[in-house]
């Protein structure tokens, strides 16, 4: 250590019980600190996922699912570093902004449907229509979605979102 180094340590550590207590206090916090980040980062995302369009409709399917559960963990793993999403506003998301609003989505199922997919090659796209409905059935939101992809490390990740609110017709 340098002298400015020892000088500051010694100043945070007047003596030896006020050093241990500091270790007590931040060493358990900082362990748990990076324990969150490596959960919702490093988790086991799947490999060896076929390159088809079926395999592209699934993913959305669990997506979906993982999105109704609120487990940005899940959804991490299926959308690429530099994925962006333009969301029902406008408004542009990095994957970070996206992962982290997902524990504060509102609550209810997301349903899909009218999906449509195309592979070719290591890209892909899926389209459909996502329907947010609450637990008595009531439709919250329609969302028509397109979102492209690419197969990295034996899997599909998203690179790209698109999301429109479907505005109900007026009868």
């Amino acid at each position: 250590m340098g002298s400015t180094q020892i000088l500051y340590f010694n100043r945070l550590c007047i003596s030896r019980n006020s050093c241990h207590d500091l270790n007590v206090k931040i060493l358990p916090l900082l362990i748990f600190s990076l324990s969150l980040a490596a959960a919702a980062y490093g988790a086991d995302c799947p490999r060896d996922q076929p390159k088809t369009e079926s395999a592209l409709i699934e993913l959305e399917q669990n997506w979906a699912a993982a999105l109704t559960r609120k487990d940005a963990r899940t959804v991490a793993c299926m959308v690429a570093d530099e994925f962006e999403e333009v969301d029902v506003d406008g408004s542009l998301h990095t994957r970070d902004q996206m992962l982290e609003h997902i524990p504060y989505r509102k609550p209810g199922v997301n349903q899909l449907s009218e999906m449509r997919a195309h592979v070719e090659g290591n890209c892909g796209f899926a389209r459909g229509l996502a329907t947010l409905v609450d637990a008595a059935g009531k439709v919250l939101a329609r969302v028509r979605f397109t979102d492209v992809f690419t197969y990295r490390d034996g899997r599909w990740q998203a690179l790209a979102g698109h999301d429109s609110l479907l505005r109900e017709a007026s009868r």
